[in-house]
């Protein structure tokens, strides 16, 4: 029986993922954001459950890729695809190819499931990562979308911002760039300046911002991790 837990528990990353998604159709970014968060709460536990019941499986691993492409590649991509297609005024010049600029956005989950794919074959990455993690660009592009969403009717400047994120972390998340770990094995700072200068940083951005600081908090993520000093390994996809 405790073989199917951490199973379940990923069955539940996928369900929060669909319901992001149905929200996203709706313009509930709000719901989107929500449901992409207990999704990585789920995809924490999953993992955690399998160690302390000691019961990974093959299937358990390649459950966890399919749930995680849909929860941290499909829904946030929604979100921008809606938002693009329905918050987003363009100027004239783009009018001719307005219609299909919002399907930039499905480029995010083409490069998750790559990502996803090359992080289970990839045995340099069990105890640091490579590129940056799915959920991390999933919470980007959740807290982005919610918080511009009323503004991107009336600021140009946001669609190429967009798009030039969509490239830009897209190209990230399979990139060589080393990225610390957010787990810490132990509570000191000296070897873990990274995720406390992180958790200093998403305090501050979330109570000044709100949602949005998130979308910040990842952007800082992505400075630190290239920055000399030291940090932790382990962690999420």
């Amino acid at each position: 029986m405790k073989k199917h837990i951490p199973n379940t528990i990923t069955s539940m990353n996928l369900f929060s993922g669909c319901i992001a998604i149905v929200m996203a159709f709706q313009g509930a970014f709000m719901w989107v954001v929500i449901g992409v968060i207990i999704a990585a709460v789920f995809d924490f536990f999953d993992g955690m459950a399998a160690r302390l019941l000691n019961a990974p499986s093959k299937i358990g691993k390649e459950l966890d890729s399919l749930a995680d492409v849909v929860s941290f590649g499909v829904a946030p991509a929604m979100a921008v695809f809606i938002m693009l297609r329905d918050y987003t005024q363009y100027t004239e010049f783009f009018h001719p190819i307005e219609l299909y600029i919002p399907y930039f956005a499905f480029i995010i989950p083409r490069f998750s499931a790559l990502r996803l794919a090359k992080f289970n074959i990839d045995e340099r990455q069990t105890s640091s990562f490579l590129g940056l993690p799915t959920p991390a660009n999933a919470l980007f592009w959740i807290s982005y979308v919610y918080g511009i969403q009323y503004i991107a009717i009336s600021n140009n400047v946001l669609l190429f911002l967009t798009v030039s994120f969509i490239v830009v972390l897209s190209l990230l998340m399979v990139s060589e760039i080393p990225m610390f770990s957010f787990k810490l094995s132990n509570l000191k700072i000296k070897g873990n300046e990274k995720p406390f200068i992180l958790i200093i940083c998403a305090i501050t951005f979330v109570s000044l911002w709100g949602i949005m600081g998130l979308s910040l908090t990842i952007l800082v993520y992505i400075g630190l991790s290239l920055l000399p000093i030291g940090s932790n390994p382990e962690s999420f996809k």
